[in-house]
């Protein structure tokens, strides 16, 4: 049996983002026999600290948040933890890969790394968080025994920068697929004010990175409905784009959606999902999204075209989108279809495995 240690995620049960989704979803049914799996998690972020979880041992950090600031004294602390006992460590994402060259010295096995969406080229950080997460980036490309690259794009700039090639695994989806009965899912469209077909949905952090203020724009201008869900009150730019469209009926700015049947209704009746993500690998939201086979309007840039198959409507502005929104929408089967041939979680666990 391989003994596998992940570190980097906030923990399991999954409550936070998309590495967390992962790995809640590689573990348990998914998982075969010859892989245990060892999950660190954050003390700080679990009230409750579970032993184990669908098979799977969690072992917390307890002076560290998993994200923000502390993210890479969190990850470094977990490294240390997982010196030995353990025939591969995953890591997945890079803030604390910065310490890979120390931890190299220390731990000779097999060494995994995710190196995520290229963070140092998010808008949001700042020059020395650049500077530290492009190292970073570089230490784990150098010193993992297997980079993964969640898109093809990401795959190529790998191959371009540091002229490793890069294992490339995407993110699953059929998470989001459930057995509702209609009632239910018409339940909770009046509970948002919408009716079947006649409004898009958008999953996202409200970031600029994401195109919120290009969407809401778009959305104003032309006036279709529109349920937007993220994080409206965490930062001075969110807010911003609250206050600034709230007055328009259209635009129902909805805070962060946990609950996974009401995801499952309002994407089940929309019309198109629409994403506007510019940075990063394979999106979570955007393939869970493609699931449920309706027409895809994407930011365009190769991360997403990759990930749709470049069979999705793709737009750069706010008039672009809105031309889109006032086109008859196209069939939305062709993402379904690709979702079940690249994106189910059966399939990328199986991927994970064969490299340990």
């Amino acid at each position: 049996m391989k003994q596998v240690a992940i570190v980097g995620i906030q923990g399991v049960p999954a409550k936070y983002g998309g590495f967390e989704t992962l790995v809640e979803n590689i573990i348990g049914d998914n998982c075969s026999p010859e892989v245990r799996y060892t999950v660190f998690c954050s003390g700080k972020d679990y009230a409750t600290r579970l032993n184990t979880y669908k098979n799977v041992r969690l072992k917390y950090i307890p002076l560290f948040h998993a994200n923000g600031v502390q993210s890479t004294p969190y990850d470094i602390l977990s490294m240390l933890k997982c010196l030995h006992g353990y025939d591969t460590v995953v890591i997945l994402g890079v803030s604390g890969c910065i310490f890979l060259p120390v931890f190299r010295l220390l731990f000779r096995k097999r060494l995994v790394a995710n190196i995520d969406g290229l963070e140092h080229r998010r808008a949001k950080w700042g020059k020395f968080t650049r500077w530290f997460l492009r190292t970073s980036e570089a230490m784990a490309v150098r010193y993992a025994d297997v980079v993964i690259a969640d898109n093809k794009g990401i795959q190529d700039y790998v191959r371009e920068t540091y002229h490793k090639e890069a294992v490339l695994i995407a993110y699953g989806g059929d998470h989001v697929l459930r057995n509702i009965s209609e009632e239910r899912q018409m339940e909770i469209l009046r509970k948002y004010g919408v009716t079947p077909g006649n409004y898009a949905v958008s999953v996202c952090r409200i970031e600029p990175e994401n195109n919120s203020h290009v969407i809401c724009e778009a959305f104003a201008s032309s006036g279709k409905d529109i349920v937007f869900v993220g994080n409206w009150e965490r930062s001075k730019y969110s807010r911003g784009l609250k206050q600034k469209y709230t007055e328009y009926s259209n635009i129902r700015m909805v805070n962060a959606v946990y609950d996974l049947d009401e995801l499952y209704a309002l994407r089940n009746w929309c019309c198109c999902y629409v994403h506007g993500h510019s940075a990063g690998g394979t999106n979570p939201s955007l393939v869970e999204a493609m699931f449920f086979g309706k027409p895809v309007l994407a930011y365009d840039v190769v991360y997403n075209r990759e990930t749709t198959g470049n069979k999705a409507c793709y737009f750069k502005t706010a008039d672009e989108l809105t031309e889109l929104l006032n086109r008859n929408t196209p069939d939305g089967t062709p993402m379904k279809e690709i979702a079940m041939r690249r994106y189910t979680w059966k399939y990328i666990a199986e991927q994970y495995e064969i490299l340990y």
